[in-house]
């Protein structure tokens, strides 16, 4: 599988867009969910470990899964994330892991998988009994957030309706929507939205 980060990854933390999502991510997660010391929690599509580095001080261990090795090697290499994290270099809907968490969170990853229902349902898989899923990402867009050339962008952001219907398909209840953030890019304003769903 091609490394579609792997000249991204070197500098990807010194972005100003990765980072002000992260950080507006970070804080609408804090007012939807509810961390504690021994939570096991799944960071789909970790990149970097910019959420990582937020989550892990709050839980008991991250699961950080991604199919960019060169994204993982920098996630790796963050100090504050030492024996917190176990890192999961491998595409879940092909090759589950063999593990659960209580809950699962995901920022800018859901528009890289082209199966969103397929996505959603091995999600679901992985959450214990009682789980919470917290997934962010573009609201639906023109198309204009990623470069024209950009590759393995699947969706151009998500309806949210559409979005709810479909994690509730999957058999999650009670998704709610919140807008997380708005990333400005070349004059233009894009609204994050991050949903919230109980197993």
């Amino acid at each position: 599988m091609v490394d579609l980060f792997q000249d991204k990854a070197a500098a990807w933390d010194a972005r100003p867009v990765p980072m002000q999502i992260s950080t507006g991510v970070f804080a609408a997660l804090q007012q939807a969910v509810t961390f504690s010391p021994e939570q096991v929690v799944m960071d789909f599509g970790a990149g970097t470990g910019l959420i990582c580095a937020k989550v892990a001080p709050h839980v008991g261990r991250v699961l950080a899964v991604d199919i960019s090795a060169a994204m993982l090697e920098k996630l790796a290499e963050k100090p504050e994330l030492q024996g917190k994290v176990e890192i999961f270099c491998q595409d879940i809907l092909s090759a589950p892991l063999d593990r659960q968490a209580d809950l699962i969170v995901s920022a800018m990853a859901m528009h890289h998988v082209e199966d969103t229902a397929a996505l959603l349902r091995a999600f679901y898989d992985h959450l214990a009994p009682g789980g919470q899923l917290a997934l962010a990402d573009l609201d639906a867009e023109d198309g204009t957030f990623h470069p024209p050339d950009a590759e393995g962008v699947y969706h151009a952001g998500f309806d949210r309706e559409a979005l709810a219907a479909l994690l509730q398909a999957a058999g999650f209840s009670t998704p709610r929507f919140t807008t997380a953030c708005e990333v400005e890019k070349e004059g233009r304003r894009y609204p994050i939205f991050l949903v919230t769903a109980s197993r």
